[in-house]
């Protein structure tokens, strides 16, 4: 039987790049996304096309039922959870200095950004447990996809930059309580990765990565990469850590003189 993987967030971008090296890996997958249907029927044919299962569940990550009826169908599904990505997020429709910023985008962050996947580890970690106590389940594990943007302040979105330290410790808290339970939690930390989501700005990284080195290693990362380390994660490369943070972001966090 195939290991069975849910991921948030899983038509486009990054999450697009981990369904698709989880189902080069073996995995059947539960691919989420919150609007755009056709791009998850495309990564559906992929996923079919490497020879494993999808399975597209449209779902609000901050809405609670959503996120109870996304649990529901990736059960009914496969009849297990292997594995969880917590890769959905936004960014603020507009970057403003946190001395002009309003609640309005913060509180809309911190729902589908920072609560959305705090309750639904929540959620799965409980179903993890009555599988594994029932015998039908062994070494589950849970990703939870932060940014550098964890630790690097960027004082015109300050809201972003709170819910992904949020996630930071959420990972952590998990791992802390999980870990009698044989389940391992690991934070995956990505830097500049070239996705829509960064296209608005790719001159300005383009100069920045290039040019001034921003990065020691002098490219934009790509969704395959950090798809890579979730595949460690996913198929048992890392059975001694939990709560670990996996860098992906071409040493970005290194301090060089």
């Amino acid at each position: 039987m195939s290991r069975a993987a849910i991921v948030t967030g899983g038509s486009r971008g990054i999450g697009r790049g981990i369904v698709l090296a989880l189902a080069n890996s073996g995995y059947d997958v539960v691919v989420n996304y919150a609007r755009n249907a056709d791009a998850a029927q495309e990564v559906g044919k992929q996923v079919d096309a490497l020879g494993q299962r999808a399975h597209l569940v449209q779902a609000d990550i901050g809405s609670r039922a959503d996120r109870e009826r996304l649990v529901e169908e990736a059960v009914g599904a496969f009849g297990r959870i292997d594995l969880l990505v917590n890769n959905a997020g936004v960014a603020p429709d507009v970057r403003a200095d946190i001395l002009e910023a309003g609640e309005e985008s913060f509180d809309r962050l911190v729902e589908i950004n920072l609560k959305g996947p705090y309750f639904l580890t929540q959620l799965v970690a409980r179903r993890m447990i009555e599988q594994i106590e029932a015998g039908t389940l062994a070494n589950p594990k849970i990703v939870i996809v932060s940014s550098i943007s964890a630790y690097t302040a960027s004082v015109n979105r300050g809201d972003y930059c709170v819910t992904k330290a949020g996630l930071a410790m959420a990972a952590q808290l998990y791992a802390a309580r999980l870990a009698e339970h044989g389940i391992n939690v690991y934070e995956i930390r990505p830097g500049v990765i070239e996705t829509d989501m960064t296209g608005a700005v790719k001159e300005r990284y383009d100069d920045l990565i290039f040019n001034q080195g921003l990065t020691p290693i002098r490219r934009w990362g790509q969704p395959e990469d950090v798809g890579k380390a979730v595949v460690a994660v996913a198929t048992d490369l890392l059975p001694f850590s939990t709560g670990q943070v996996i860098d992906v972001d071409g040493g970005f966090h290194l301090r060089t003189l």
